[in-house]
Order: structure tokens, then sequence, then C-alpha cells
């Protein structure tokens, strides 16, 4: 039988999805919490990683498992054992060809920006902070040289081990409301550190030092070292990925049952 969950986490706690030898990781943790519902090893796939201090609005895993349970029962059971910064949202069996990463036709990203004088206390784990003015209009103008397929080597780091760095940006919106700045952006794929590394180069546009066609030579430039900097961990929330519509998977946490 193959399960398929949604998951949310904060990052702030775990060095990042994937397991390490020592340091605490949201796939240890669920593997950890899943294993103690079947009473035998689980062994997740996730829909994409994220990095330490990344957070998940909808991460959506998959697992083989014999164990005969309640669709709610890996839910609730699941969460009773899992880290406390991390829940699952629903459960649904999906058939054998459901993979969590490669069924995947596209994810999407949010950055979040305070930008005012002050630094952020109640959101200071849960968004970036620019304490100067930010120019929204002119880093639109400059993100639209993103949109569509390009070879994104100039937003990647440079330990990206990614088979191609050819993606398609399908869209890439940047809205204020009050004092923050919202970046959301969905792609057929993502690079390593490349939302952070995009939202990096446009800050320099929206802070005026850069020219908004920048955005774009650095495209075409295909070198790392001519972007701008890494933008913090701690902005940015993975809000999953999207599948065929054939899977009828939720988007959504349900209210009751199995979500």
């Amino acid at each position: 039988m193959r399960i398929a969950l949604g998951i949310e986490y904060d990052g702030g706690p775990f060095f990042g999805w994937q397991i390490q030898r020592i340091t605490p990781t949201v796939q240890a943790e669920l593997e950890s919490a899943l294993s103690k519902v079947a009473h035998a090893p689980i062994v997740v796939h996730s829909g994409g990683r994220t990095d330490t201090g990344v957070h998940a609005e909808m991460q959506v895993v998959h697992f083989d498992t014999d164990a005969q349970r309640p669709l709610r029962a890996w839910v609730l059971g699941g969460n009773v054992n899992l880290h406390e910064a991390a829940s699952i949202l629903w459960a649904r069996e999906v058939p054998d060809d459901f993979h969590a990463r490669f069924s995947a036709v596209a994810r999407r990203y949010r950055y979040r920006i305070c930008n005012r004088l002050a630094r952020p206390a109640l959101l200071r784990g849960q968004t970036g902070y620019v304490h100067h003015a930010i120019d929204v209009a002119a880093m639109q103008v400059g993100a639209q040289a993103l949109l569509g397929e390009h070879d994104f080597s100039a937003y990647r780091t440079v330990h990206c081990q990614a088979k191609s760095p050819i993606k398609v940006m399908q869209s890439l919106e940047i809205s204020r409301v009050g004092n923050e700045i919202v970046f959301e952006l969905q792609a057929t794929g993502f690079l390593h550190h490349m939302v952070r590394n995009i939202v990096g180069s446009l800050l320099e546009v929206g802070a005026g030092t850069r020219d908004p066609a920048w955005i774009g030579a650095v495209l075409r430039s295909l070198d790392r070292a001519q972007a701008g900097m890494t933008a913090p961990s701690q902005g940015l929330t993975f809000l999953g990925p999207i599948y065929p519509d054939r899977y009828a998977l939720p988007r959504v946490a349900g209210l009751f049952g199995a979500g």
C-alpha cells in the first residue's frame, strides 16, 4: 500500500529536510514517528527538499507499508510521536505510480520580507528583514526577465547537484501588504538556493543599487558570482508541489478525518 501525506513544519528547529548523521531533520523525525504507528520501519520520499531553517506549508511525502491502519491513524498517531514543530495535515492512499517527487509537475515557494525601520519580533523566525525603503515596482519590472524557460545557473549555489540548470519559471509575483513584501514563485523545479538567490538579487534592485535590467543580465551570464546575496533562510516557505488532478490530493489541511 502506498500512502501520501501532507506535512507542515517550522524549519527553525531542524537542519533541513534530508536525514543527516547527527543533527535533527524533518525526514528523520517523520520517519521515526510513522515507524511507531506502523510498528515497522518507514522510509518517506518527499516532494521537495528544504534547507536548514526553511519552512513548509504543504510538503508532500509518500511511503509504502504493509501495515493496515485507518488513514486518520497516520495523521493522529503520527502527530502524537512527531516533533511539535511539524504536523501531519492529511493522509491519502495513492496508486503505486505516484511518487511525491517525480509525479510533481511544478513547485511553489513564498518568501516574506519585513520592510520597516524596526526589526521584527513576533515573526523573527518566519520572515526576512530589510530596514531601508524597497521599491516593489522596480523589482516587478526586473522579475519579468526570469519568466519562461531559462538556464538558471547564475541563481543557484555552486554546490547544487541538479542534473540540469534549465527550469521553467511559470510565475513570479511580488506584492506589498503594509510593512510586508511577499515574493511568490512557481516553476517546474528549483535549483539549490535558487529562490533565495533570486530574492537577494531583486532586493538590490528594490534598494536602487541595481537597475531592473541587471536581473536579466545576471541570468544570461550563467555566473553565480554576478548575482546578489543569498537571502536568509527563515523568510522562505515551501508551499508545496503541484500534481496532476488525477491524484486528487488536498492542497489545504482538512478539518476532520484524514484531511
